[in-house]
């Protein structure tokens, strides 16, 4: 079984798994299908404010796709975010990607 088959089998079990959510996105990416990347980053974060490895993550995909303006406002969701879960580390993250394209 691959990696995307196992994930979704997790997702099955548990569809509010925002990790299990985030990791499936990765795979997506890995395959080239970022289409499919944005759409589960967009949901989970729609769902699961709360994620802050994921503004990182989309806002990259974003910057890729040339969508820097959106890329930028998932940069500074994720900064609310992480600001208010105190995680300072991912805080620095975004704030250094929103720095680098702004």
């Amino acid at each position: 079984m691959n990696r995307i088959e196992k994930l979704k089998e997790f997702l099955e079990k548990d569809p509010t798994d925002s990790f299990v959510r985030h990791a499936l996105a990765l795979e997506y990416v890995k395959l080239g299908d970022v289409t499919m990347a944005r759409r589960i980053w967009e949901e989970l974060l729609a769902q699961d404010p709360a994620a802050v490895g994921s503004y990182y993550h989309l806002g990259k995909l974003l910057e890729s796709l040339g969508e820097e303006e959106l890329a930028l406002e998932w940069y500074r969701k994720g900064m609310e975010a992480a600001k208010a879960a105190g995680e300072k580390r991912a805080y620095n993250e975004l704030q250094g990607a929103y720095d680098e394209l702004s």
